[in-house]
């Protein structure tokens, strides 16, 4: 596997997803060639309720037939090196299943606790047929530079609410490769509340007719943090539809950047995408950048669309705000709140939101 990453270790710094963090930048030592031991950080699974868990749901060892099935190559174009990276070094490869028509009343957590200098996990996810579930999975712990490779599938006509949280508090490489089954319903959520520095590359294929995406991300940043998200929706089925809606709240001096590539591949007739980018300068030293990307190379198409703002906090919201008794503090973070609350209000269920709420409003006092 070394020798698989070393090919594509050179990257094109021309590239959008290398413009705004380059991969020396990226890479844990900052030598693209060097290929260190990392720790495997703790992975355990419970529900939010309490409650035990059903049969069917388990987070195993990989076995090779497991990677051959749920992998994808690790080929994200010119964004090959970061996943080939993570594969080459990660101790163990595990895969988290959950079994077809299984239909689970309360969110699943899935909580990845990161220790040492380097910590890396490759992660298979096998959702099957038919499968109604909510899954939130958080990314924690005291680990210097954290490595996250999400790969796999959601089976025919499932629906499933499948967030990620970021609170590492360090630095962070993420990488997801997930493709929908037929019919196949998914909300994708990503919630940095407390990240450093963050790499994140997400890509989604919808290979199969009918299948639904919605990518909401809620990214809070502060300080002199480095967030740099790049997400890619393909779409090859008929009939699909994708959404992406991307929200950044920056203070401090903070740097935020959102790239977002849509591309509908000859064949895939009836498509429908989009994709919208938010950003809130809470500072005058923050910087927010955008790019929305759109490749068509099919011309009967539902629709296609794409759009950025940017701006500061409303100053007439603020005085309204501030006649109803809420002071300075007060006023700026309810509306950095419900800035962020837009895309986390259709991650998934009340009992979900409720969850995800709780562990941004821990963070607003950073900015």
């Amino acid at each position: 596997m070394s020798s698989s990453y070393l090919v594509h270790a050179i990257t094109d710094k021309a590239a959008h997803i290398w413009r705004y963090t380059s991969w020396k930048k990226a890479h844990p030592t900052g030598s693209i060639e060097d290929i260190p031991e990392s720790n495997s950080p703790e992975i355990s699974i419970s529900l939010v309720d309490g409650k035990s868990i059903p049969e069917g749901i388990s987070i195993d060892e990989a076995t090779d037939l497991d990677i051959e099935r749920l992998g994808h190559e690790l080929d994200f174009d010119n964004g090959t090196a970061a996943p080939k990276f993570i594969s080459a070094v990660v101790p163990k490869v595990y895969k988290f299943s959950i079994k077809d028509k299984l239909k689970i009343e309360s969110p699943l957590l899935v909580k990845i606790t990161t220790t040492g200098d380097i910590c890396t996990v490759r992660l298979l996810i096998d959702i099957g047929n038919q499968v109604e579930a909510e899954i939130i999975t958080i990314i924690e712990g005291d680990a210097k530079w954290t490595g996250i490779l999400r790969e796999g599938k959601y089976g025919a006509n499932s629906i499933v609410n499948d967030v990620v949280t970021q609170i590492t508090g360090s630095r962070l490489l993420r990488c997801d490769a997930l493709s929908l089954g037929r019919d196949a319903q998914v909300k994708a959520g990503t919630v940095n509340a407390s990240s450093s520095q963050a790499k994140i590359d997400i890509r989604h294929w919808l290979s199969e007719p009918g299948s639904s995406l919605k990518v909401n991300g809620s990214i809070l940043s502060s300080n002199q943090d480095h967030l740099d998200s790049h997400i890619e929706i393909t779409h090859t089925g008929r009939e699909t539809h994708s959404r992406l809606e991307w929200h950044s709240a920056c203070g401090g001096k903070s740097n935020t950047t959102g790239t977002g590539m849509l591309r509908i591949d000859a064949g895939a007739k009836g498509a429908d995408a989009g994709q919208l980018f938010h950003n809130l300068l809470l500072s005058k030293k923050a910087k927010a950048n955008s790019i929305p990307e759109l490749e068509v190379l099919e011309s009967e198409v539902v629709g296609c669309g794409h759009g950025t703002a940017n701006g500061p906090l409303d100053e007439q919201q603020l005085f309204y705000l501030s006649t109803r008794g809420f002071d300075e503090h007060q006023a700026r973070a309810a509306l950095i709140a419900a800035f962020l609350n837009t895309p986390l209000s259709d991650m998934g269920s009340q009992q979900l939101h409720g969850w995800l709420i709780e562990r941004i409003e821990n963070h607003l006092n950073t900015i």
